[in-house]
């Protein structure tokens, strides 16, 4: 489940649950005044027939007019009821059939109770009083529609009320943790937008408190990564250079033989395999040095000049040639002025890798082209080649290290992820289709002028 949806969980639940009891104890102390004041508005009743109950003789009378009494008894919505009696019980005047007093603890006080006439539920008082010396009980009582009606009103205010609470309180909950939440989403799009190559470190100054522990630890595992990442680097760039020294010392031994034992058919086969061994590990040591020079998390930008770049393919013509007249391949350059801004030896790296790839997979009597053009905003490398071409769903798959498209054909798979990431050390882009008529493959990288 999503930190959101937990978060939703444990929020909107106990805010739903919250309401809930903060509505039932509105109700209760919206009823409960209301109740009070029709309770005193009974006792009002109560005490103003006090007035009218009256000694006489050796007995105690209520002297009430009837129209008093209609009066007393006048109600829009409820049947009013009373009755006098003294502390015994004994009825004095009022309705007979008013149920049994309850009786207060103390004279001139009055309490309030339910309890049933005439088949209805109603709402009683008792007063308690002294006429002449003796205790008095005087009771008025109503049925219940008036109530009844008042909690209806009260209880139907706060439904609406709660019904647009709960469906507001989820809305708000998630818009709140949205807008919380946000920080978290800028950085995981901080984080998905970066290179593959980029270890830096993610910044701390808009994070809120409680994630920055989190960052920090991305931060240290992003260095742990960088150092792994730096020693695997070096590891490269030494066993690559001190490859190179002895390999070279080898070779001119290797051609030592050849010159010297070229008429015993045995030694020459023997010198001529070693000769294409030790050409292949003088390659694969170059391609681990020039990807240990390019890669783009170590790449220092200082290192970049202005720079010739047709001049630069004129200087490695030679090397070209010789491998294309071994096929038969007839090489072609068309090269316009070209200036850009980038590092020499990587852009000799990759230029090195782009022509002998074309030629590698060229077949005999093949074309390859390279060109170099200039317009306002790019400086344009293209390198074409006559040879079977690559699918579509392949294209991407080719920048990747140690993928080879040709089995059948020697090398490390390192040479186009050499010049993936030269490409990228150089802000620059790289685009790769088909030739003319679906054959061939055409390599184009635009360098920013």
């Amino acid at each position: 489940m999503s930190l959101r949806g937990k978060l939703l969980r444990w929020l909107v639940i106990p805010l739903m649950v919250v309401n809930l009891a903060g509505a039932t104890a509105i109700y209760w102390l919206a009823w409960l005044p209301a109740q009070s004041a029709l309770d005193q508005s009974l006792a009002d009743a109560a005490w103003a027939l006090v007035p009218h109950v009256q000694e006489s003789g050796n007995s105690v009378e209520l002297q009430l007019s009837q129209q008093a009494e209609q009066v007393l008894r006048v109600d829009h919505f409820d049947e009013i009821f009373f009755v006098v009696r003294d502390i015994n019980g004994k009825t004095i005047a009022g309705d007979l059939d008013f149920p049994v007093l309850r009786t207060p603890d103390q004279a001139n006080t009055w309490i309030a109770y339910l309890s049933r006439m005439r088949g209805e539920d109603i709402r009683a008082i008792t007063l308690r009083t002294v006429v002449a010396g003796e205790p008095i009980l005087i009771g008025v009582a109503e049925t219940r529609v008036k109530r009844l009606q008042f909690k209806l009103r009260i209880l139907l205010s706060l439904v609406g009320l709660e019904l647009l609470l709960l469906l507001l309180i989820p809305v708000v909950v998630w818009f709140a943790l949205n807008k919380g939440l946000l920080s978290l989403g800028e950085l995981q799009q901080n984080l998905e937008l970066r290179k593959t190559d980029d270890l830096s470190e993610v910044p701390l100054a808009k994070a809120p408190r409680e994630v920055v522990p989190f960052i920090r630890a991305i931060n240290v595992l992003l260095a742990r990564v960088q150092d792994s990442a730096r020693a695997k680097q070096d590891f490269l760039a030494n066993a690559a250079h001190q490859l190179r020294t002895p390999l070279a010392g080898f070779k001119a031994q290797l051609e030592w033989l050849q010159a010297h034992h070229r008429d015993d058919p045995d030694t020459a086969q023997s010198t001529a395999l070693m000769m294409v061994s030790t050409e292949r590990m003088v390659r694969q040591a170059n391609q681990l040095l020039a990807l240990a020079r390019s890669e783009p998390g170590d790449f220092e930008r200082n290192r970049l000049e202005r720079i010739s770049l047709d001049e630069l393919v004129s200087e490695s013509v030679q090397n070209f040639v010789d491998q294309a007249t071994k096929k038969t391949i007839d090489i072609g350059f068309d090269l316009q002025p070209t200036f850009v801004k980038g590092d020499r030896f990587l852009l000799r790296d990759l230029i090195d890798n782009l022509v002998d790839n074309a030629i590698r997979y060229s077949p005999e009597g093949s074309v390859v082209t390279v060109r170099c053009t200039q317009d306002d905003s790019y400086g344009v490398l293209t390198v074409e080649d006559d040879g079977p071409g690559i699918p579509d769903a392949d294209k991407e798959k080719i920048f990747s290290r140690f993928y080879r498209l040709d089995q059948s054909q020697q090398g490390s798979g390192l040479g186009l992820a050499i010049v993936r990431d030269i490409v990228k050390d150089h802000d620059a882009v790289i685009g790769v289709r088909s030739g003319e008529n679906g054959h061939g493959t055409v390599f184009t990288i635009r360098f920013p002028v």
